[in-house]
C-alpha cells in the first residue's frame, strides 16, 4: 500500500477496505469477549479452516493461551488437520474435531500441553477451545467451537480437577454460519461413539494462516 494513494484509485480503495476489514474484526473480538479478557494490546493470529461445509476464520490469542496457540498452530504446520474430521456434535452445545479420521481412527499425537484455562477467557459462543481427558494437563491435538455460551466449561480454581475448565484460545471471526450448520446436521452412534458422530463426515481440508486482511469483513 502506498502512502498517497489517492479515493477513487486502486490503491486508495485497498487502503479504505483494509481499514474497514481490521476494523470489523476488532469489533467482532470485542463482541464474543467477555468483558475484560481481550485487550488492543492482545496478540492476534489468523487463521482460515478450510472444511467440507465452508471456511471458518479465528483469530487465535496468543497473548493469553500461547503454549496453547503454539500447539495448534504447529499441528496445523505439520498437515496433521488435514483430512481430520468432526467427530462430535452436541447440538445446540459445540462442534469438536482435530482427533480422528475418517474411520474414526486417531492419528500420532504430541505431548500433552499445559492447562491454561486460567487465562480468563470464556468459553462463550464462537470461542474455540481445547478438549481434553479428566486430567488437566491433557490436552493434545482435539478441540472445540461452541455453539452456544458454555459457562460450566470455564475455570472455577486448581483444587479439584472439575474445576480446572477447558481452556480457551481463541474465536470464531467469520464463518459462524458454517459452524452452526455442522452443529445442525444428523448424528449417529458409530464404532467408539454411541451418539454425536455426524452421519455424513464432515472434514478440514486444509488449515492456514492468513493476515487480518484477508478476513471477510461480512458473512
Amino acid at each position: 500500500m502506498r502512502a498517497n494513494g489517492r479515493p477513487g484509485t486502486l490503491t486508495g480503495l485497498t487502503a479504505r477496505g483494509t481499514w474497514m476489514r481490521t476494523f470489523f474484526v476488532t469489533l467482532v473480538l470485542a463482541v464474543f469477549a467477555s468483558p475484560g479478557s481481550v485487550r488492543a494490546e492482545d496478540d492476534f493470529i489468523y487463521i482460515r479452516m478450510e472444511t467440507s461445509m465452508g471456511d471458518i476464520y479465528l483469530a487465535l490469542n496468543e497473548t493469553k493461551a500461547p503454549a496453547t496457540v503454539d500447539n495448534f498452530l504447529t499441528y496445523a504446520r505439520s498437515g496433521y488437520y488435514d483430512r481430520m474430521i468432526f467427530h462430535r456434535v452436541a447440538p445446540g452445545r459445540l462442534v469438536q474435531g482435530g482427533g480422528y479420521n475418517r474411520s474414526l481412527y486417531e492419528r500420532e499425537k504430541r505431548d500433552p500441553i499445559v492447562n491454561e484455562a486460567d487465562n480468563g477467557l470464556k468459553n462463550l459462543r464462537g470461542a474455540i477451545a481445547m478438549a481434553r481427558n479428566d486430567e488437566p494437563d491433557s490436552a493434545q491435538s482435539q478441540f472445540y467451537i461452541n455453539t452456544k455460551d458454555n459457562p460450566e466449561l470455564d475455570h472455577q480454581g486448581k483444587e479439584y480437577k472439575l474445576e480446572w475448565g477447558y481452556a480457551v484460545f481463541g474465536t470464531v471471526v467469520a464463518g459462524m454460519q458454517v459452524v452452526d450448520a455442522i452443529s445442525a446436521v444428523p448424528t449417529e452412534g458409530r464404532k467408539q461413539f454411541e451418539a454425536d458422530v455426524p452421519v455424513e463426515h464432515i472434514y478440514i481440508s486444509a488449515l492456514n494462516q492468513i493476515s487480518v486482511e484477508e478476513v471477510p469483513a461480512t458473512e
